[in-house]
């Protein structure tokens, strides 16, 4: 039948008993697919992580610029990376860098969960903080 109708016999599901098929052309119904798959990836949003990046001793100004960029990049859908670094001796002050990014945390719950809970990483304390599903 599809021969005397100069189209394609395509297996559209095999995976259902018996396989189904159908008489199209073959070159539209890829096309067509392949249409689909890159609307489908057009929709998609990729979750990059973003870094914040300050000192334990910030600044209440400075503070709250960092808390807006933080929150910018969570409204987006992105992952934040809260980085604490240290200089010199101040790595003895350990305990407050916690306390700020304690702070952090509950500063964000609204809009936020802790995906990483505070670690040290050389000179760094980093925390990570993912958007809250919808």
């Amino acid at each position: 039948m599809a021969t005397n109708q100069g189209l394609d016999l395509v297996v559209v599901s095999d995976k259902s008993e018996p396989p189904v098929c159908k008489i199209i052309d073959y070159g539209k119904y890829k096309f067509a697919q392949e249409k689909k798959a890159k609307e489908a990836k057009k929709k998609q949003h990729h979750i990059t992580v973003k870094e914040v990046k300050m000192r334990y001793k910030i600044d209440t100004h400075d503070y709250q610029v960092r808390i807006n960029q933080a929150l910018r990049f969570l409204q987006s859908g992105d992952k934040v990376k809260i980085t604490v670094i240290f200089r010199g001796r101040e790595i003895q002050h350990f305990n407050l860098a916690i306390e700020l990014l304690t702070k952090i945390s509950e500063d964000l719950k609204q809009i936020s969960q802790i995906q990483q809970m505070p670690t040290k990483d050389g000179r760094n304390i980093t925390m990570i903080l993912s958007p809250c599903k919808k």
